[in-house]
């Protein structure tokens, strides 16, 4: 088990204005399993990827990384374990304009300062992965939606994280090539044992999962 979650919560606000963006969660996920997290705008699934991914802590309960309390862990070891242990992917695919593609992938091997040979070779091997080494000279302006979405795949790769979390990874693409990101990130489990966590309000990429855990008002419905 990589991730236990007891009770987790999330609030905003105080007083009278609490927004409850979690509530009372319980789930447990396995190393290297593909798990679709689905629900409308609003259930609370982007905040649970949040405490997930370390970016933020439980109000209450306990979220647990390989028996770890993160909301006990310091700021500075989530730091370490985001950059380390989590690879993050987005809706908005987050590249650098200015940037090749294998320049987007090389800022982020920067923080465990590589050589510009190793950073490159590097780089372009995760290109390579995502099939895009052909296009790794080509900016962002220069590719389609899928395109720099597989670039921002292959960014999230770049430090070899044993978890990957995708926040609505599909919901800039078309049916086609969304189909082709969710099968790369679903291959990220079954061929690299990667952990693997989809938030998505999409119907047709939870039907593509071994297992979705259904959201709705910050509570869980199905786990």
């Amino acid at each position: 088990m990589i991730y236990e979650l007891r009770g987790a919560t999330k609030n905003y606000g105080n007083g009278g204005g609490v927004v409850r963006a979690v509530h009372d969660v319980n789930l447990s996920i396995d190393e290297g399993e593909l798990v679709v997290v689905a629900g409308p705008s609003g259930s609370g699934k982007t905040t649970l990827l949040q405490l997930l991914g370390a970016l933020d802590r439980a109000s209450s309960g306990e979220v647990l990384f390989e028996g770890r309390d993160l909301a006990k862990t310091s700021d500075s070891d989530l730091t370490e374990l985001r950059l380390g242990t989590i690879g993050f992917v987005f809706q908005q695919f987050n590249l650098i304009p200015t940037l090749t593609a294998v320049q987007n992938v090389e800022v982020a091997l920067a923080p465990s300062r590589p050589s510009a040979a190793a950073r490159h070779e590097r780089a372009t091997s995760l290109l390579e992965s995502v099939g895009l080494a052909h296009r790794r000279d080509h900016l962002p302006s220069q590719l389609s939606g899928g395109e720099q979405q597989r670039i921002a795949i292959a960014r999230a790769l770049a430090n070899a994280p044993r978890v990957v979390l995708a926040d609505e990874p599909t919901g800039n693409l078309d049916t086609e090539t969304g189909d082709e990101i969710v099968e790369l990130l679903a291959s990220l489990a079954s061929e690299g044992k990667q952990t693997v966590i989809i938030v998505t309000h999409d119907v047709g990429v939870a039907k593509r999962a071994p297992r979705v855990v259904r959201m709705r008002d910050g509570q869980l419905l199905q786990a």
